[in-house]
Formats: structure tokens, sequence, C-alpha cells
């Protein structure tokens, strides 16, 4: 019955962290840049704090559920931005966390007057755990009575790894190209021990944009600032996916439309479509207060329409600078979107 057990507990612990080894997802991407990219560090007036929270699937019981805050200074002086990210993640129904504590550095490279490389890099620290009470195995379902299962058969609860990314980010005034290689030593994140491995993928990033500025139109007089188009694709593994849509700014209201999953690009199989969501934005500005506010929700598109709920997303970004920062670097800011 051990034995038994064991080997089913084995299977299924191995193909939940199979499934699961992807990273989080936001969809308000650029509201969490270098949460993807190390090469957004510091990009912003001086400092910058941003915290992110997400609920996906909420119906769907063991449902998923992020929380991200960062901070960044720009030390303009120094051509050079520091970051400070926290996170952590909460999926299934059995108690797996993840939390992570990384540090990022960017470096600003001036190639003419008005484009700038920033290369950055990000190191890492994470634990993950589960909590193998919450498990409910094959036996407990026959017998209605306690697990025989020795849990001792699993060497950690607790499992930490170093985690290691680079990136860079090309901008100008009006569009952006970023690219990031994140976990590059891909950290073996298995709570099994002799020997087995559950690798984290390398996750590759591509970010893209450009700001269509509105002035002397009929919309600029409503007070309207400009309408970016922006990208965004990851590929993990053997998961990709690769949103597109564009920001509608109406001082002091952001819209945002976006879809997620381009027909004609790479499926995850044969006779899957690749669409996810259609993801709707709206985003409060406030510049005299330094703030801006964002919620977003997820129409699911796919299979599982029916049964997930959606996924709910707030972000909240605070940006603080001194009269003589502001005036100093305004120059450097990405004209990205801000959602």
């Amino acid at each position: 019955m051990i034995l038994r057990n064991t080997l089913f507990v084995l299977f299924f612990i191995l193909s939940v962290f199979t499934a699961l080894a992807q990273d989080t997802r936001f969809s308000q991407f650029y509201a969490a840049p270098i949460h993807s990219n190390p090469g957004f560090t510091g990009a912003t007036i001086e400092h910058r704090f941003v915290m992110n929270y997400r609920n996906q699937w909420p119906s769907i019981p063991g449902g998923f559920q992020a929380f991200h805050a960062t901070y960044e200074y720009n030390a303009s002086d120094l051509n050079s931005g520091f970051g400070l990210i926290m996170g952590r993640e909460d999926a299934g129904s059995f108690g797996l966390t993840t939390t992570t504590v990384a540090f990022s550095y960017a470096y600003r490279i001036r190639i003419n007057r008005n484009t700038y490389l920033m290369p950055g890099l990000k190191f890492g620290y994470a634990s993950r755990g589960i909590d193998f009470s919450k498990l409910v195995f094959n036996d407990q379902l026959e017998s209605n009575n306690s697990t025989t299962l020795d849990v001792d058969a699993f060497q950690e609860d607790n499992v930490n790894y170093l985690d290691i990314s680079f990136g860079g980010l090309l901008y100008s005034e009006n569009y952006w190209v970023g690219a990031s290689l994140n976990h590059v030593n891909e950290p073996n994140q298995t709570f099994l021990g002799d020997g087995e491995v559950s690798a984290l993928p390398k996750k590759f990033t591509l970010q893209a944009g450009y700001k269509f500025k509105l002035a002397g139109s009929l919309i600029n007089r409503m007070n309207a600032k400009d309408i970016t188009v922006a990208m965004h694709y990851d590929a993990q593994g053997k998961y990709d996916q690769f949103d597109l849509g564009f920001y509608y700014t109406l001082q002091p209201i952001v819209f945002g439309v976006w879809y997620r999953g381009i027909q004609g690009l790479k499926a995850y199989d044969r006779g899957y479509a690749n669409n996810d969501a259609l993801v709707l934005l709206m985003g409060l500005s406030i510049p005299d207060r330094n703030l801006r506010l964002g919620y977003s929700y997820d129409i699911t598109i796919s299979r599982l329409a029916t049964n997930t709920a959606g996924a709910h997303e707030i972000s909240l970004i605070y940006e603080f600078a001194s009269k003589k920062s502001k005036r100093k670097s305004r120059r450097f800011l990405v004209p990205c979107a801000k959602f």
C-alpha cells in the first residue's frame, strides 16, 4: 500500500510541478516592468514604488494568486538604476507557495541625442514550499481514513534556490524595444531528493511599442495625450504567449484593450487554438499626486471560458522626485505603456 501510494504521489507531484513551473504572467505587464526584464530598472524620474495583485480563475478551487512589489531608484548622475523586487505566489489547494526576493541593476548608455540603451541584470533568491497536510491521496478516498503515505519520502518541505536573469532595453522619444532571458541558471525546484530534478525553464521575453502623440487633433483638444500601441511576448519551455493591444489616454483616465494569443503563431499542440483572453483595462492617472491606479479583467476566450470567471488584476504605482531630479531625468524617461 505504501509503495503504491508513494508511486502515485511521485507521479502526481512531478506532473503538477511540470504544469506549474511557469512564471506569473501579469496582464498589466508594463505596471511590473522589471518582473520580466531587468533592463527597465530605474526607468522612472527618481523613485518608484509598484504593487501588483493578480487573482486568476477565482471560480476554480485552488486558483492562482500573485502578489508583487518593487522599489526602483534612478541614479541619473551614475546613469544607473537600482531595484528591489519582492513577490509571493499561491497556487493550487495544497499550499504550494513561491516567495522571491531579487535585486536588479541597469546601466544607461547614450547612443545618440535621443536614443538610449539600458542593459540590466537581476539576481534573486526564491523559497518554494508545500503543505503536505492539505494533499488528499487515493487511499483516503477509498477508505475515508487518514493517509497511509509515509511523507518522509519527501526530502524537503521547502526548496530554496538562486535565480539569475539579464535583459536590455533600447528606446527613444516615441518607441521602445526590449528583450530578456530569465532563469539563466534553470534552478532545480524539486521537493524530492536523491538526484531528482524539476528545473525552472529559461524564459525569453520580448517587448516593443510605439507612442503616437495626438497634438493638434480634435481628440487632443478633449484632453487626450496619446495612443500607445504595444506588444509583449513570452516563451518558456514549450509554452508561449503573445499579447498585442493599445492604450488610449484621456486625462486622467486611461483605457486599454489587449488580445492574448495571436492565431498563426506557435500553438501548444496541433489542433489547439492559440488564444487565451481579451483583457480590458481602466486606469486612473493623477500627475499632481504622482499616482497611477489600474484595474484589468481577463475575459477568457479559450475552452475554459465558462469555468474560470476570468482574472482580476490591480496595480498601484507611486513615483516621486526632487525638483532637481525631475529636470535632469525627464529626458531619460521611457515612452512605454504604464499599465
